[in-house]
């Protein structure tokens, strides 16, 4: 491909300006710049093109022959440049790209979606796996949903939508008759690798004395462990709106309830111009939280 030439971009659109508004002040207030920087940047197109643009006093210019052709042109190429802006800034104004991490995207978040585009039909969702401090002024997310305590950021605005809950998930065939906690050392301990401390956080949340597991099984993300419970390789440890479907369907059971955990789900935005549709999304999450399962209490656990 050809190189382009580097036009004079400033000084085209200075000239346009005022063409098409018939005066250095009135393009000058347009542009947000002074009357002589307007002025200056049609003289130098002038010399650029070797041909004069506009001629009579300066209080009264008027476009020359060849000032009106190239006017005529630059007023379509800036009307074609205008109609693609705004195109290019509609299509992006009806997605909103959403940073969420994976299991909840996948056994939550996913799943409700269907309402949201029945409310809002002229709006699509776009959702990518994500985890850790979100920067807005390097990833291209328009909003993120994490699950922390607080959610530091400078600019950021965290609203917290969700609790948490946490407790240990198993297949209803492993449980058998009944568990208690002395059998979470005879049966295998499912472990997430990002989440190591998710089985001490448990105990001191519910107040417990895990023992010591004889067999670990672990595994990369937390929707490998909760299959990996589904189907009977151990016990898991869950976040409840994980599991709560599951449950449901008696494909895992709770059998010491969940503990509350002081960390929440929050949706993290950008403090400075967030995108049209976020408000939508925001109180549709916020509707969809509200009407959420309670989980299980926790429930006394025996040695």
């Amino acid at each position: 491909m050809a190189k382009r030439s580097q036009l004079p971009l400033t000084a085209l659109r200075a000239f346009e300006a005022f063409a098409r508004l018939g005066k250095m002040s009135l393009a000058a207030d347009e542009l947000c710049v002074t009357h002589g920087a307007v002025s200056r940047q049609v003289r130098s197109l002038e010399a650029l093109c070797g041909v004069k643009l506009t001629q009579g006093p300066r209080n009264a210019l008027k476009l020359t022959d060849a000032g009106q052709r190239m006017a005529l042109q630059l007023g379509h190429t800036f009307d074609e440049l205008e109609d693609s802006f705004r195109a290019v800034r509609a299509a992006a104004d009806r997605e909103l790209h959403i940073s969420c991490a994976g299991t909840l995207a996948m056994k939550w978040l996913i799943p409700r979606l269907s309402s949201f585009h029945a409310r809002h039909p002229e709006l699509s969702i776009r959702v990518t796996e994500a985890y850790g401090p979100v920067d807005f002024n390097r990833e291209p997310f328009d909003a993120a949903i994490r699950l922390a305590d607080t959610v530091p950021g400078e600019g950021l605005t965290a609203l917290p939508f969700l609790d948490n809950f946490h407790g240990p998930v198993m297949s209803p065939a492993l449980a058998g008759a009944g568990v208690v906690l002395a059998d979470l050392a005879r049966l295998p301990r499912l472990n997430t690798r990002t989440h190591p401390q998710a089985w001490d956080e448990w105990a001191a949340h519910a107040g417990v004395h895990v023992p010591q597991a004889r067999e670990n099984r672990e595994y990369e993300h937390v929707f490998y462990t909760l299959e990996a419970a589904v189907a009977g390789l151990g016990v898991g440890l869950s976040p409840w709106i994980y599991v709560a479907n599951d449950i449901a369907a008696g494909r895992l059971i709770a059998p010491f309830g969940f503990a509350p955990t002081p960390i929440r789900f929050h949706l993290v935005t950008p403090g400075a111009s967030p995108k049209r549709g976020l408000k939508a999304f925001r109180e549709w999450l916020i509707e969809e939280a509200a009407t959420a399962p309670a989980p299980p209490r926790l429930v006394a656990v025996e040695a």
